[in-house]
């Protein structure tokens, strides 16, 4: 567990930048496995997710679903057969956030923490 694992989600407020690229890696050095990819040239955190059947994969996306809904921070999540991807990015600004960390080391909480 990082110490980004125990740390709060921080409202964006108007005029929020996005991380710059120095930032991004120092914070994704704190993470295990997940990748920056541009999506429309938009950056994003990604990790993929493997499971040994359709109803873990389900189980999964329904908890990153109740921990993005308590910290009213919403990723995309694509569930497939077997497998969850996972994707961080903050929308209002266009970009990433320390918060798509935070949220990234508590989806890996959430997938260590499974049955």
């Amino acid at each position: 567990m990082t110490g980004l694992t125990n740390a709060q989600c921080e409202p964006c407020k108007a005029g929020t930048k996005p991380l710059d690229a120095s930032e991004q890696h120092a914070l994704l050095a704190q993470l295990n496995g997940w990748q920056i990819a541009s999506v429309d040239g938009i950056p994003r955190l990604e990790k993929r997710y493997t499971f040994k059947n359709f109803r873990d994969a389900l189980s999964f996306t329904q908890a990153v679903g109740e921990l993005a809904e308590r910290e009213d921070h919403h990723p995309a999540l694509l569930t497939e057969w077997g497998k969850v991807t996972v994707s961080w990015w903050t929308h209002a600004i266009g970009g990433l956030h320390r918060n798509d960390f935070v949220m990234a080391a508590r989806t890996d909480a959430q997938f260590t923490d499974l049955p």
